[in-house]
């Protein structure tokens, strides 16, 4: 066996699951969960219709760099977004979700064959693919804490020069996750910097990029056009789960770099990662259309507008800059017990921030937080956010006489 394989911490809803194991909720209660980010409106008609018109596809094997009709559409899309222009042929190529890319990506790109470790930089708070990817990369992962005090951003400055020097790649999320932080065009531009001195790729993963609340969040191609620079070792990943609501159709497309997409074509065409005839005329109607995305960031501003204010006065919890989580300090500090004791008592499920985040630089950033992913039904959402508000009102200490 890959001896790397030992080296994987167990996902955070394995650990979720055994955190609540044996607990016994109220069965009075109907149980909700806000803990998994699993999209749950229902997924676009039109989409739908796509794929049963195209159910032929079924019986042809797919070409691994997708049609030219679907490239032309991310590509359109990608123009339309963020004001870049993409050669469909070389600077666009669907994957299979941006979960699935991240990982080949990460695969693709990192060489651990000389005789220093080589290095890929993440958020903390993070997605745990990066760091499964990374590991299983040969790499070393360098957890960079997303701090309150740094706008839940990475502090680029705080990395030693020893580590950029080994430093493969920087993996950024914006919108992030868990925090729902966007960085801005100066965090590009320090990080586009720091790619030119030290030669590393970097991977903007946006795939919460079109859940957002007031302005379109600034993202890494747009970025780079606007400090009038060119795509070089840059690779932005997207996808259609949180966008369209299809997080069973696994469907994304990932842009950049012309250099690196030849060499990330060629290993996903040994990966056996070509993406269903049929699924990619669904995504093609999905990229193309911007009317149901519309109505499900009104969906989710809605919800938002709801519970917020029920959530205020027991925690501290802000609107996130993007994205469907809310990233909320527990009184106490422990995030761990605050879930357990919520569910035992609420029979609501909410994830404990320690669990999306490592131990460094002297702490872990994710704990004293839990994450909320505000994906139910709008009245479950609100049910929720009582429950969560009566339970932190029953905990707080009786005023002295």
């Amino acid at each position: 066996m890959n001896p790397r394989l030992a080296q994987l911490h167990p996902y955070p809803f394995q650990r979720l699951s055994a955190l609540l194991a044996g607990s016994e909720p109220p069965a009075d209660l109907p149980h909700i969960s806000l803990a998994m980010g699993e999209p749950k409106h229902p997924a676009p008609q039109l989409v739908k219709d796509a794929l049963c018109a195209n159910l032929a596809g079924l019986s042809g094997y797919p070409a691994t760099q997708g049609t030219p009709a679907l490239r032309a559409a991310c590509a359109a899309w990608a123009e339309r977004r963020y004001g870049v222009k993409l050669d469909p042929a070389r600077q666009v190529l669907p994957v299979n979700g941006s979960r699935e890319a991240l990982f080949s990506l990460t695969q693709c790109l990192i060489d651990a064959s000389g005789a220093v470790k080589p290095v890929v930089i993440s958020p903390n708070p993070f997605y745990q693919i990066y760091e499964g990817a990374a590991l299983l990369a040969g790499a070393e992962p360098y957890y960079l804490n997303c701090e309150a005090s740094q706008r839940f951003l990475p502090d680029w400055d705080s990395v030693p020069d020893d580590v950029w020097t080994r430093t493969q790649l920087v993996i950024a999320c914006s919108p992030g996750n868990p925090t729902g932080a966007v960085m801005g065009l100066a965090d590009w531009e320090q990080l586009f910097a720091l790619s030119d001195r030290y030669g590393f790729v970097i991977a903007s993963d946006e795939c919460y990029s079109e859940i957002y609340f007031d302005e379109p969040p600034l993202g890494g191609l747009s970025a780079a056009r606007a400090l009038g620079r060119g795509l070089d070792r840059l690779v932005m990943l997207t996808s259609l789960s949180k966008r369209s609501n299809v997080p069973g159709m696994r469907s994304g497309f990932v842009a950049g770099d012309a250099a690196i997409l030849e060499k990330f074509l060629l290993y996903r065409t040994y990966h056996g990662s070509a993406m269903s005839l049929t699924v990619q005329a669904a995504s093609l109607a999905a990229w193309n259309d911007e009317a149901h995305v519309e109505s499900n960031r009104s969906a989710y501003a809605a919800k938002f507008a709801a519970a917020l204010p029920l959530l205020q006065p027991v925690l501290e919890v802000d609107m996130p800059d993007a994205g469907f989580y809310l990233w909320a300090r527990v009184p106490d500090g422990d995030d761990v017990a605050f879930a357990r004791a919520l569910f035992e008592q609420q029979h609501v499920t909410v994830l404990p921030g320690s669990y999306l985040a490592r131990d460094a630089h002297g702490g872990n950033p994710g704990r004293g937080y839990i994450r909320i992913a505000l994906v139910a039904e709008p009245d479950e959402c609100v049910a929720a956010a009582r429950r969560i508000s009566e339970f932190c009102r029953s905990r707080q200490p009786a005023a002295s006489a």
